[in-house]
């Protein structure tokens, strides 16, 4: 694997997302037109894949977790800072392979790229908040150490 490939699939994915949670046009048709249409070189595309496609179907159980620290409806949140929170989301909950910092840090550089001028901050303190509740150990554990 090509390193920042995983990356890469973020980035894409972030898109890709933003594109689904605008136009709900059905993930596959978005993954496909998303691969034509953009530069996929060093793109981990088997991770960009299972982001598009199991994100949307986990939506319900990943806005369970984020709409309690929200300070707005879950419609009012900017649509790029949502594609970040439900990645760093879906992440926490599903691939306990992947650092906690390493998503949290991932999410908020995508912010910084795709979102509003301060959207980044915001990814941030809602991110850093879920990840208590999905890896509360691992969270003190960092936090202990640094």
């Amino acid at each position: 694997m090509v390193k920042g490939s995983r990356h890469k699939a973020r980035r894409a994915a972030v898109q890709a997302l933003y594109q689904w949670q605008l136009t709900e046009q059905p993930p596959g048709d978005i993954e496909n037109h998303f691969i034509l249409d953009h530069e996929m070189e060093d793109v981990d595309l088997d991770y960009f894949h299972h982001l598009v496609r199991e994100i949307p179907l986990h939506i319900h159980e990943l806005d369970d977790h984020i709409v309690p620290h929200l300070d707005r409806k879950v419609g009012e949140v900017d649509p790029v800072e949502l594609a970040c929170l439900r990645i760093g989301t879906f992440e926490f909950e599903f691939h306990p392979e992947i650092p906690y910092k390493v998503i949290l840090n991932e999410a908020v550089e995508l912010a910084k790229t795709f979102g509003a001028e301060h959207g980044h901050k915001y990814v941030n303190a809602i991110l850093d908040k879920i990840a208590m509740g999905l890896r509360a150990r691992e969270v003190q554990i960092v936090r202990s150490t640094a």
